[in-house]
């Protein structure tokens, strides 16, 4: 991935972008700062191409060394001074608080970062507060997982503290089936590299299942008071074994009370665990018992989903993150247009992609805004709960949400990607039947 960053010209106020090499929401946000003006330096935890060009763009930290990553930034700022810190993801948010408190920049307390970061002290929080939460219990790894299953009631939903995309998230119905799901979970905990420094690998959370429709809010909080962006439904049912998010449409078809019940809901979340500035995106479900708090994460919407959110003339997400981190008034938060939205194509199997068929008769369905696939030809793909891609996303803009679905859906029915064992995918390649996707249809970026 190679940064591109405006050099600053010493009176510009400047912000410093903290991005997993890996992310999907760069090209987003330096788009965003190049339609803004504005000067940014990209901190990731490697050495960018040709970064001694324009040092004061760029900054090697270490993600895993919050304290020592803390000290990094403030010795660059003293020679390139920085006016906010902005974390396009979650593995930088706990940094990007501890450094802006350090430079006495504004930001969200850490002690809530680091709750909203954790689904256990979320969970504390929330409950502190008198919300609706799950009942929910926290265990070791090193548990025997046998023992494990006689303290939980059924179904149950085993998942990890701190990982994202829904990768480990397993519903169980019966102590058997919770067993090989916590093992699971095990397996894939002591597989994984921390992003932030937080202990994700030891611990893991056994939550009551609950019923209902999901929702999503997209916010902006600025000086602890909300403003809402998008309210997103998810039309597939999102029940288990697996938690695999397929869509989301905005506006909402939920009655107004019910869109008005969420947002309080958020609102109260928001202030259970002590944020106060910036992007925030929630997830929750909705039963005819109210609104159930998943999840407030200090941050905005992952992978390439903001693309399905513009404002007032054509402003992204990422143009309001910016204007808001460097205290500016906001550009429009009405939406650009009627109705959006956008499929994150799921994973059906593991193997070797080695087609994709069908690219330009999807982007044919009338209301389809673009296809962008983001796993390219030849790598190997890995399904939930152990994987945390999607092959893609597609985008739809029309006049109602029920539109916007149905172009998803049917752009999705036309694509097909053939998925092989490696011993298969190999004879395939040799057969010269490997289809070309030509880059006038879609673009790859890695996640």
């Amino acid at each position: 991935m190679i940064m591109e960053v405006l050099p600053s010209d010493g009176f510009t106020p400047r912000v410093l972008l903290l991005m997993a090499t890996q992310t999907y929401r760069a090209s987003a946000f330096l788009e965003a700062a190049t339609r803004l003006d504005m000067p940014i330096a990209v901190g990731s935890e490697q050495d960018q191409p040709l970064a001694h060009l324009n040092p004061s763009g760029n900054l090697k930290v270490d993600f895993h060394d919050l304290e020592g990553a803390t000290d990094q930034i403030v010795e660059f700022a003293q020679e390139y001074p920085l006016d906010a810190i902005v974390s396009t993801d979650d593995e930088g948010v706990v940094l990007a608080a501890m450094a802006s408190d350090a430079l006495g920049l504004s930001h969200n307390p850490l002690v809530a970062v680091r709750a909203a970061r954790d689904k256990y002290q979320t969970r504390q929080a929330l409950t502190a507060a008198g919300m609706r939460t799950p009942e929910y219990q926290r265990f070791s790894v090193d548990d025997n997982p046998g023992e494990v299953a006689q303290q939980v009631s059924y179904p149950c939903v085993v998942k990890p503290l701190a990982l994202a995309a829904s990768r480990g998230v397993m519903r169980t119905d019966n102590p058997e089936e919770f067993v090989v799901a916590f093992e699971r979970l095990v397996s894939i905990l002591r597989g994984v590299e921390h992003g932030d420094g937080t202990p994700v690998g030891d611990q893991i959370l056994v939550e009551g299942f609950i019923p209902g429709v999901e929702v999503a809010v997209e916010g902006m909080l600025i000086g602890g008071e909300l403003r809402v962006l998008a309210i997103f439904d998810k039309p597939d049912p999102l029940d288990g074994p697996f938690f695999e998010e397929t869509l989301y449409v905005t506006p909402s078809r939920h009655p107004q009370e019910v869109q008005d019940e969420i947002v309080d809901a958020t609102v109260q979340a928001v202030v259970a665990l002590g944020l106060t500035e910036g992007p925030i995106h929630a997830e929750m479900r909705v039963n005819d018992h109210g609104v159930w708090i998943l999840e407030v994460a200090p941050r905005s919407i992952g992978g390439y989903c903001s693309r399905a959110l513009r404002f007032g003339s054509d402003a992204a997400l990422e143009e309001l993150i910016l204007e808001h981190a460097l205290g500016r008034p906001l550009t429009s938060t009405e939406p650009a247009s009627p109705a959006s939205g956008v499929m994150m194509i799921p994973i059906p199997k593991a193997g070797i992609l080695c087609e994709v068929q069908g690219v330009d008769s999807a982007r044919e369905v009338p209301g389809i805004d673009e296809i962008r696939l983001t796993i390219p030809v030849g790598q190997a793909v890995v399904p939930l709960p152990e994987g945390s891609q999607y092959l893609g996303f597609i985008f739809s803009k029309a006049e109602v949400p029920e539109r916007v679905e149905a172009a998803l859906r049917q752009a999705h029915a036309r694509l097909n990607f053939v998925i092989l064992p490696p011993d298969e995918a190999e004879l395939h390649e040799q057969g010269e039947t490997a289809f070309i996707v030509s880059e006038s249809s879609v673009q790859n970026e890695p996640n």
